[in-house]
């Protein structure tokens, strides 16, 4: 089994993937589709050049979808993980999201839990 493995830097966001995740609709989709509750935020990184090349490939990775409510945003989950720990990425599918980002979710914080700051390293992997 081919996997891919995505590398970038940590950074703060805008608050905007915990307003998601936390809605009820949403993390009840999360726990239905990935087996987990949801940490009420994402790990946001920021993707170094040679990985951004690959993101591309996402299209061939199994996932999963969260159907909107009106007036939100389709979402695609891929079930990934990051220094061994399961978590999945969630790229919203709104225009203008920056192509050399990801956010990753997982049932427990991230940051605290692999003592991530911002301008860590982080590599998130998932197979294809």
């Amino acid at each position: 089994m081919a996997t891919l493995s995505f590398r970038g830097r940590v950074f703060t966001g805008k608050g905007e993937g915990k307003k998601f995740v936390t809605l009820p609709w949403v993390e009840h989709q999360i726990r239905e589709k990935l087996g987990f509750t949801p940490y009420a935020g994402t790990l946001n990184i920021r993707l170094h050049r040679d990985s951004l090349a690959l993101k591309k490939k996402l299209g061939k990775a199994p996932r999963m979808e969260i159907i909107p409510e009106k007036d939100y945003c389709k979402a695609i989950m891929i079930k990934a993980k990051i220094t061994g720990l399961d978590c999945a990425i969630i790229i919203p599918l709104v225009p203008k999201y920056p192509p050399d980002e990801i956010e990753v979710i997982a049932p427990y914080n991230l940051r605290q839990r692999l003592h991530l700051a911002d301008g860590s390293e982080a590599a998130v992997t998932l197979s294809l």
